[in-house]
């Protein structure tokens, strides 16, 4: 009886072991995934990578660091160096960047709205005299705005209470980016949701802080995936509008297999056009209808993913590309930066998106070698 039983717990050993064994093998043959970096090495390494000559380098890289977590953006050299390009180009490290001849622009903007609706300029010099809360005129506040953030608070103010900023401003307010990255508000609100932090007052006024912009501009610019293999055209997408550069190396195809010039801005559809008044680049397309085997209607649905990535995968993509390469005779970019000439009351000098994307592409390469 004991001689029977004494072998069973070497079998049951011997059976563990070679489960074990079976294990460990197969745990080795899967390969294991890095660990996520601490918060706190991240904010060092994203400290570290800021320019020696910046205020408050700890509190930029814990905005940073907190908005990639909140986001689940991997913080990375390439994605940290790319936030920070943008910023440096953008603000120059400034959460509420002041704006030259701040007042004069601002008139310049109120006096052309005003000349587009008929409005004499004599009372438009009217309504800026009423006094606002504080006794002074609007005149006078407007005279001392030195960044966007204050001229928003002031045009929310004229809107709500002087009649005439209603008609001149139609109810919206005319400062439509802001804070460190100069991200669009109206992006900012259409994304709010999932915003960490308790929101004081509005969106708008969020992204005049340094964690809202941060967040925000952030989100612009890394919060969705692309096709590209570099970052110069996630950085001209930044001024764009996403999936821009991807559009236009499409609206090139377009043109060479259809022999049309387009203009390669990116913008594959007019905005709320009818089936019956398609856009420039639509109706390149149109033309290529016997070689796509597409009718208006399916064109119309391709093209109105333009600001989706699996337009890169659809059908049209596919056969723009395969046409324009037989006529030309070779492989096409993917990606090309849009033409496009920047147009901004706060921009006095001919800009394009050219310019701006090759600019913080140097700054983003400066910022890996750092």
């Amino acid at each position: 009886m004991i001689e029977l039983e004494t072998p069973r717990p070497r079998i049951v050993r011997g059976t563990l072991a070679l489960i074990g064994l079976a294990l460990l093998s197969a745990c080795s043959s899967v390969p294991r995934q890095p660990p996520e970096p601490a918060a706190v090495d991240v904010r060092v390494d994203i400290a570290r990578r800021i320019p020696a000559n910046v205020v408050d380098r700890r509190g930029w890289a814990s905005d940073i660091q907190a908005a990639f977590a909140a986001q689940v953006i991997t913080p990375n050299p390439e994605n940290i160096c790319a936030v920070l390009a943008v910023i440096e180009q953008e603000s120059g490290y400034q959460a509420d960047p002041a704006v030259a001849n701040l007042p004069q622009i601002a008139r310049r903007e109120i006096d052309r709205r005003a000349a587009a609706l008929h409005i004499p300029k004599l009372l438009v010099d009217a309504g800026l005299k009423v006094k606002a809360a504080d006794g002074r005129s609007y005149a006078k506040h407007l005279a001392r705005v030195r960044t966007e953030r204050e001229l928003s608070v002031l045009y929310e103010d004229i809107i709500g209470r002087v009649p005439l900023g209603s008609r001149l401003f139609a109810g919206k307010n005319p400062v439509q980016t802001g804070g460190a990255m100069q991200v669009g508000i109206p992006f900012a609100e259409s994304h709010a949701r999932g915003y960490p932090w308790p929101v004081s007052d509005s969106i708008r006024n969020e992204v005049f802080s340094r964690r809202g912009g941060l967040y925000f501009g952030i989100q612009h610019l890394l919060g969705y995936q692309t096709p590209y293999t570099q970052k110069v055209h996630r950085f001209a997408d930044y001024n764009a509008g996403w999936y821009a550069s991807r559009n236009a190396a499409f609206q090139n195809a377009v043109g060479i297999a259809s022999v049309s010039t387009l203009a390669l801005d990116g913008d594959l559809l007019n905005p709320g056009a009818p089936l019956d008044q398609p856009g420039q680049t639509e109706r390149a397309v149109r033309r290529l209808m016997p070689e796509l085997g597409m009718d208006e209607r399916a064109i119309r649905r391709a093209l109105e993913q333009g600001d989706q990535l699996q337009f890169s995968d659809s059908a049209l993509h596919a056969k723009v590309f395969a046409l324009a390469e037989a006529r030309a005779g070779k492989s096409l970019p993917r990606a090309l930066i849009p033409g496009i000439r920047l147009d901004s009351p706060k921009i006095t000098r001919e800009l394009t998106t050219e310019w701006f994307a090759t600019r913080v592409n140097a700054r983003y390469r400066q910022c890996l070698q750092r």
